[in-house]
């Protein structure tokens, strides 16, 4: 199942941010409100929020409020290890009005037949609720690695896949592009349903990609956001919504130095500024392979 917002639109691609990378961000000393978090996300062009956890019971309405205010989608990250603990959550999800689930499912241990088992159970509880679920190829979950994933999805015929390759970059330390790994790559590619932009140089899972995407990984990465979001439209519906989550990484995900004096670290890259260069290469993939320009701002 696809997001779809219930129309005869052509399909289209949100750009959102993930709240999990506004953690921490401000001018000075003093880190953003959630008011003018939303502020800056609204002002950069996203169309909408990952959030890394449903709001607390006394922010419901407000963080309700202020995704109607900007006009927002809002998806959801959920760490379900069993059937009965994503039925509770799902049904919390439903009540708040989400977009989709994008599933972490926990944990690295749970391997072969009964992963598959898990995951059906998980798709049954999702369709029972009408709310699309993609499964995120995240290391330390049932997906941690590249081949394991592959499995998965030769079995599992409607699984539908959040990709994030950063974490099969690292797990499988791809310091090294080889080319033997596009057939596996392109398995899960073809399941396309969200994609999450970070990008790994197979020794850290997030490095600062430069101010205008120098990296030599970042090439890499955008033909496989290129190539996802290709098998993606190839088979969307009128109304399909795919979601782009920029995912930058506060610390200690971030790379930082560490300061021995006040023991923490300090981000060595400009998060705000990176995600905003993975928001214009999405612009710049969806351009091309939709031949339909969207509005940049």
């Amino acid at each position: 199942m696809n997001v779809n917002d219930g129309t005869t639109n052509s399909p289209r691609i949100e750009i959102q941010q993930a709240w999990w990378s506004m953690r921490g961000l401000g001018s000075g000393e003093r880190e953003w409100t959630v008011e003018e978090k939303f502020e800056k996300i609204s002002e950069a062009g996203f169309t909408g929020i990952l959030g890394k956890t449903l709001p607390e019971s006394g922010e419901v309405n407000k963080w309700r409020r202020l995704l109607d205010e900007h006009n927002f989608s809002y998806g959801i990250n959920a760490f379900p290890r069993s059937r009965e603990d994503f039925r509770v959550f799902i049904k919390q999800a439903k009540v708040f009005g989400v977009q989709y689930i994008n599933a972490q499912v926990m944990d690295y241990f749970v391997i072969g037949d009964n992963a598959i088992k898990l995951i059906h159970e998980l798709q049954e509880e999702a369709a029972l609720a009408e709310i699309p679920l993609f499964i995120e190829t995240h290391r330390g979950r049932i997906t941690q690695d590249l081949l394991r994933t592959v499995e998965y999805v030769q079995k599992i015929k409607n699984l539908r896949l959040t990709i994030d390759f950063s974490h099969y970059i690292l797990a499988g330390e791809i310091r090294d592009y080889d080319q033997r790994f596009e057939p596996f790559f392109d398995e899960l590619l073809k399941r396309t349903s969200s994609i999450h932009a970070r990008i790994s140089n197979g020794q850290q899972i997030q490095v600062d990609i430069g101010p205008n995407g120098e990296h030599p990984m970042t090439e890499h990465f955008s033909q496989w956001w290129k190539k996802g979001i290709t098998y993606w439209l190839q088979s969307a519906k009128p109304g399909d919504v795919l979601p782009f989550v920029c995912e930058i990484g506060p610390p200690s995900y971030a790379i930082t130095r560490f300061e021995y004096i006040n023991l923490q670290g300090e981000e060595i890259s400009d998060r705000w500024k990176q995600g905003l260069i993975f928001k214009r290469i999405a612009e710049e993939i969806w351009d091309k392979v939709n031949k339909k320009p969207i509005k940049h701002i």
